[in-house]
This record gives structure tokens, sequence and C-alpha cells, in this order.
């Protein structure tokens, strides 16, 4: 079994609020027995167990994860009170009066929501740094998780194993509402070393102007059902449909983005929002596969992970950065996708948060003496590989005695 340890905050959630999205992480326990290998065991068993070894758990429980748009942020509000995470989820604490309960958050939105959240539920959001988060958080599932990293080219998904002895350095390509690429060397060890503003909410931005789509899965759904040829000029256009072998550009690829209007007489309503929105995501895609592979280059880094809710595993977008990163780099870099891509800062969050919820909890349940010292815990996790996540999920963890 293979642990990792963070302090936690039994039964509560950790905000992640960057840019349009509110991404929760939260621990749930499991009601009744801790279950070994071989037998189930009371809590109290195997607290008094853990007192002497590290291989008894104190408490088994959930890892869940949940987003929310920042546009229906009442939503994410009604939630966090209907599953009462605001109380440690205790229904017993409903009445407190004017206690408030302090949570961890990230991000932009953590500032921008802080006096909401306060009116609201009571809720005071303890703010940590965002880069500190999404570091923190892609190093947790990338040793932790098993099969987090993928690489995806030519609708072939394959999962790719981690060796925690030979992951470190990498560059990190969080996409958000824009673009930061961190070179991370270690736990703790980290630097921002490039970034880019055409990102994630460049393409919702102007797929909302162009397409009057509604949501982000809205345009991401169209795009699917789109054509870029139709609005992209391509190498084949300009020369006569042949390729540009010298170098090594076949008629297929795109001389210019959305260069095809400048030739056509049409209007904007001439052509269809699906053709729009896959030349508007191929568009960002490239740009942002090309500056990530120039970044990795100038470190001498070979893995490139990609994050953040931009690419929702969609298959284009992910065929798209790849073959962008193999391109330009022949072949010897390639990109890698994370299952978890866009709770990176939340799970760092998470990972920051304090033991007291937690050994509270087991000094209430339990008579015998709370452990100094806790450790949380989730087993190489065996994730069906067919699964495709939505982002509404939970895994299995622990927490042991350490």
């Amino acid at each position: 079994m293979l642990r990792h340890k963070l302090s936690l905050a039994y039964d509560n959630a950790v905000y992640s609020l960057i840019g349009s999205l509110v991404k929760l992480v939260y621990f749930t326990k499991d009601d009744d027995h801790i279950v070994d290998s071989e037998e189930g065991i009371s809590r109290e068993k195997a607290l008094g167990k853990s007192k002497g070894s590290r291989n008894y758990p104190v408490l088994n429980g959930r890892l869940n994860f949940k987003k929310f748009e920042t546009s229906k942020i009442n939503d994410c509000l009604q939630f966090i009170k209907t599953m009462k995470l605001h109380l440690g989820g205790n229904q017993q604490q409903e009445n407190t009066g004017s206690q408030t309960t302090e949570i961890k958050a990230t991000g932009g939105g953590s500032y921008k929501f802080a006096d909401l959240f306060k009116e609201r539920l009571g809720i005071s959001l303890d703010k940590e740094d965002e880069m500190d988060c999404l570091v923190a958080g892609a190093n947790f599932l990338l040793e932790v998780v098993h099969q987090e990293a993928f690489t995806y080219m030519g609708d072939q998904k394959q999962f790719v194993k981690i060796d925690q002895n030979d992951l470190y350095p990498y560059l990190l390509v969080n996409i958000g509402s824009g673009v930061g690429m961190i070179k991370v060397e270690g736990d703790g060890k980290f630097e921002r070393v490039s970034g880019t503003s055409i990102g994630g909410g460049t393409f919702w931005g102007l797929g909302k102007l162009l397409t009057k789509c509604k949501s982000f899965d809205e345009l991401l759904e169209l795009s699917y059902r789109g054509n870029n040829r139709a609005v992209d000029m391509l190498v084949g256009d300009i020369y006569g449909g042949m390729d540009y072998s010298k170098i090594g550009l076949s008629s297929t690829a795109i001389a210019s983005s959305f260069g095809r209007a400048i030739s056509e007489n049409k209007e904007l309503e001439d052509y269809k929002p699906e053709d729009i929105a896959r030349s508007l995501l191929r568009l960002i895609s490239n740009n942002i596969g090309q500056i990530s592979y120039l970044n990795a280059l100038r470190f001498g880094l070979k893995r490139i992970f990609f994050g953040g809710f931009f690419i929702r595993r969609h298959p284009f977008t992910m065929d798209t950065l790849s073959v962008a990163v193999n391109f330009w780099s022949k072949g010897e870099a390639k990109a890698m996708f994370l299952r978890h891509e866009g709770f990176l800062g939340a799970v760092g969050a998470f990972m920051s948060s304090d033991k007291h919820g937690l050994k509270e909890l087991l000094s209430n349940e339990v008579v015998q003496e709370t452990p100094n010292k806790l450790s949380f815990a989730v087993d190489k996790i065996q994730v069906p590989i067919d699964v495709e996540l939505n982002g509404d999920e939970s895994i299995e963890c622990s927490v042991y005695a350490a």
C-alpha cells in the first residue's frame, strides 16, 4: 500500500474557486466498520492497533469531487448546505448561531466570493496560494492514484505508469481561464516559467460571442460536431491542394486559423456554429501545445502534464495538444493528461487543511487516546479504463495513525 501523509479536515470541503468554475473536494467517512484486507474491524479496535502499527486505519472514507460554474454559484451554496459540509457533516451543529466555520480555499474566487460564503453559510474562506495548491495537488495525484496519467493521440488512449523515483522534473501546464506553465522539481519545489492569456476563458468568451452557446460544455459539445476546414485556411488552400513537403507541412495543416473567412464573401450567420467552435478550439489548443513544448525544450523537460478544466477529457482537445507537442518535438516529447485534471488546486488546498476536525471526531467517538499524528492514505486505486470521469466522483481513502 502506498501512503501519502497530509493533514485532514473530517467531513469538510475545500473549495477551489478559479475563473469560471468552483471545484469542491470533501471527505466523507464510512459509517460502520473499517475493512481490513482479511476482516472487518471496529474503529475502536483499529485505533488500538494503530498505536503500535501503521497497518491499521483509524478511519475509512471517500474523497469526493464536485464542480459548479461560478454563474451558478447559488447551486453550489445549496449543495454545500444540503450536504451540511459547512457544518462538518454534523446535523446537530445546524443551530450554532453566529459561529463561523473556517474552510480552505484557493484561486481568485476565494477572494471574489468570500463575503457571499460568509453571509449565506457562515463560512470563512481560509485562502491558500493558488500555485502552491496546483503543484501539491498534481504531485499527490501522480504519486498516489493508479492510472492517473495517460496519453491520447489518434483516438488512442494509453495509461502511463508513473515511476515515483523518476517523476521529477516535469512541466505542469494548467489550462484554466488563462494558462500557467510550471516547472516542478519536487514537493514544494517549483517555478512558474511561462503562461499565456489565450486559454479556456478565451475559448468560452469568443465562443459565446460567435455561436451564442450558453455554457462551456455546450460549446465543447458543439465543436465535436464541427469541421474546422470550413473556416480555417489550410496549407493545401495556398499550394493548390499540395503538401509543402520541404518544411514538413501536409496539405491539411492549418496555415491560418479563421483564414478562409478572408477570401469568402460571407457573413457570420453564413457559417455553421459548430465549424466556428471547432476552429476556435483547435486554434487555442494548438497555441497552448506549441508554447508548452517550447518551454519544456527551454528547460530540458521530457514530461509535460496538462491539467485544468479546459480539457474536460474532450478527445479533440487532447488530440490537438498531443499532435502539437509531437510535431514540434519531432516525436521526442509526449503530452500527458490527468484524470482529475480540473481538481489540482482543490486537492492541494485539501492537503493543507488542519487535522483538528478529524481529531475532534476521534475524541468524540472513541474513548481511547487520540493519536498525536495522522496520515492520509489512498491505495493505488484501480479504476476501470473504460470509465470516463465527468468531474463528479469519489475515490476510496483511509486515515492512519502515523
